[in-house]
């Protein structure tokens, strides 16, 4: 097994030893805006404060073009997760304003549909590239100018979409329960060999986007048997994977399927909580989807709206969501938080993420087999 650091496997770090209790929340809460904000603008500064954190490469927001002007967002990301990080980015620049209106992501793609060239929206900000990747199917997503979309590799972007950090799907466990050898490093065992109680959230876009992943890369048939098997072992259903973390550090299930950054922000709450991460190998379960941006086909100033997403890439944005959201930031030169493996040391299923947009096929198997989605 690779090591990372001499003392920590590839497929498990953030062990801890006691119970949650209510802290989890309190951590999910103190994300942003808590009492250890000090305040600052995170534009107007380098560095997030952390202890250890070395300041982040990329390009600070200062080389970037200024904002000017009036920009309306269409955000599938939530006002909880990146609302703070718009408010400052309209604070930082005196002739910049943004109307932010959160919402579902399929909704919102299906908004921008519906109100045609008419719809107020010049950028999309969503979760997953499958509601980016909808939005392009669609036909309303503008082609983004080079420069833009050679700020990250190319497996994370499209000609009409860029992703702006990222999510691996995990397998995290409860520490008391369950050792690091005990977790498979195949998606499949998890249907036949694997002893312990699992949960999930099969209504929640990102666990859809893993299924879905599935279904292309392994077809149908495999599919269907996999859903079958994980039904038949009693896994339980949560609304929502910060929910399957928090039952795992609880004790109430032994492991789950959720995107990696949920055991951050267990832990973010309770830094000795008894969860823990694995992660597969090469096949669907160890997916690396992205949130990220598009530029609609209607917006009002190209230009502004392109910025605009330059400056979600900037340092100080990426920076952000590595220390706020803990997802993986998408430049060269800033790193996750935690012990976790870097993009390039993850097994990754050769995907194009942009076929993730093709759900309605996997929502009906789920249903077919019985699986409340």
């Amino acid at each position: 097994m690779t090591r990372h650091d001499g003392s920590v496997g590839r497929r498990a770090f953030l062990a801890g030893s006691a119970a949650l209790g209510t802290a989890g929340t309190a951590g999910c809460l103190g994300l942003i805006g808590s009492e250890d904000d000090d305040g600052e603008n995170v534009f107007g500064q380098i560095g997030s404060g952390r202890a250890g954190r070395p300041e982040p490469g990329g390009t600070p927001v200062e080389e970037l073009p200024d904002l000017e002007g009036e920009l309306t967002v269409y955000s599938g990301r939530s006002e909880f997760l990146v609302g703070s990080l718009v408010d400052d980015l309209e604070e930082y620049y005196d002739d910049f304003s943004i109307d932010p209106r959160y919402g579902d992501s399929s909704d919102l793609v299906n908004q921008i549909r519906e109100e045609g060239s008419g719809t107020p929206a010049d950028v999309f900000y969503t979760v997953d590239a499958a509601a980016l990747g909808d939005l392009a199917d669609n036909g309303r997503a503008s082609t983004l100018s080079d420069d833009l979309l050679e700020m990250v590799r190319s497996e994370f972007r499209t000609d009409q979409w860029i992703g702006t950090s990222g999510r691996a799907r995990a397998i995290p466990y409860n520490t008391d329960a369950l050792s690091e050898d005990d977790m498979p490093d195949s998606i499949d065992a998890y249907a036949t060999d694997f002893d312990g109680d699992l949960g999930w959230a099969p209504s929640y876009g990102s666990c859809q986007s893993f299924v879905t992943a599935m279904r292309l890369l392994e077809g149908e048939d495999a599919t269907r048997e996999w859903l079958e098997g994980v039904v038949d072992s009693g896994i339980t259903d949560y609304n929502d994977e910060y929910a399957v973390c928090e039952a795992i550090a609880n004790g109430e299930i032994d492991a789950g399927f959720t995107n990696h950054y949920y055991v951050q922000r267990v832990r973010d709450g309770s830094d000795d909580a008894p969860i823990a991460t694995s992660f597969t190998e090469g096949d669907a379960g160890s997916i690396f989807d992205v949130a990220g941006a598009a530029v609609t086909d209607a917006a009002d100033d190209p230009d502004l709206a392109e910025n605009f997403v330059r400056h979600l890439l900037s340092s100080q944005a990426q920076e952000y969501f590595a220390t706020s959201t803990f997802e993986y930031p998408l430049i060269p030169g800033v790193e996750p938080v935690g012990d976790l493996p870097t993009i390039d040391e993850l097994d990754v299923p050769d995907l194009d993420l942009s076929r993730l947009s093709d759900r309605q096929p996997t929502i009906d198997l789920m249903r077919e087999v019985g699986i409340n989605t």
